[in-house]
């Protein structure tokens, strides 16, 4: 039996934003990719997303449909109005990147920041009800953030960052899980009330992105077909394996 006090909590949510980095392992391997692969990382990147945006909208529910809805409604107002104030400067940058290569990054990474916010409160509230739930959580946030940072990566990668560099922004999108964790565990009945809301947020934001930046992408240089065959098995791929985590 583990002792559940605020260092267990942070080092269990910490281990899942390390996690996260592992999504940019391919990226070590396989160097270069022509533009159909580009396109179809891209709409895989969207697929990622919208599975994910799923499973926070179902698990959201549970608590409050209409701070779901709530919440997404936010998230879809905030990144548009992001996304606005943005666009059109060319002077912006990110590492390596520039322009609209260093947008679309801030914008993916921003997100899956946002999106962390939410999760390290879930991490925080699980460990609050019990070791066994704490556990499970964690283990299924860590698995999932996987993906999340190959969707980061699908991103900087081909646009000239570096794969070890894509692996660190993966890391850096997840750290709001370990700082949010905490407070939660100590917290956790006044943060219920709010989890719902947080988890709409994140997915109404990368639901906007999906349809905004890596859809129109993903068709520039793959059939209409390909991209949604692509998007359809990563979103089966991304439920299937949470199912499974969430059965055994």
């Amino acid at each position: 039996m583990l002792e559940i006090n605020v260092w267990t909590v942070f080092l269990a949510a910490f281990l899942t934003a390390l996690a996260t980095g592992l999504g940019a392992i391919p990226f070590f391997i396989v160097k270069n990719i022509n533009r159909w692969w580009l396109s179809v990382c891209n709409a895989i990147a969207a697929g990622l997303m919208l599975g994910a945006s799923y499973s926070l909208i179902a698990e959201g529910v549970g608590y409050s449909a209409v701070r779901v809805i709530v919440g997404i409604l936010i998230g879809v107002v905030f990144i548009a109005v992001s996304r606005h104030y943005l666009a059109g400067r060319d002077e912006l940058r990110l590492g390596g990147l520039q322009g609209a290569d260093a947008l679309k990054a801030l914008m993916i990474v921003g997100v899956m920041t946002l999106h962390s916010f939410s999760e390290g409160v879930g991490v925080g509230v699980s460990y609050g009800d019990g070791e066994a739930l704490g556990v499970l959580i964690t283990t299924a946030i860590a698995i999932h953030n996987i993906p999340e940072g190959l969707a980061i990566s699908l991103v900087l990668v081909p646009s000239g960052t570096a794969p070890w560099r894509a692996g660190l922004w993966s890391i850096f999108s997840s750290l709001p899980q370990p700082l949010m964790a905490v407070p939660a565990f100590l917290f956790v009945t006044a943060f219920k009330p709010i989890l719902p809301v947080g988890l709409g947020f994140a997915a109404g934001a990368m639901i906007w992105m999906v349809f905004s930046e890596l859809i129109p992408d993903a068709l520039e240089h793959a059939s209409s077909n390909a991209v949604a065959i692509a998007v359809t098995v990563s979103i089966a791929a991304m439920l299937a394996l949470q199912e499974l985590l969430l059965k055994n």
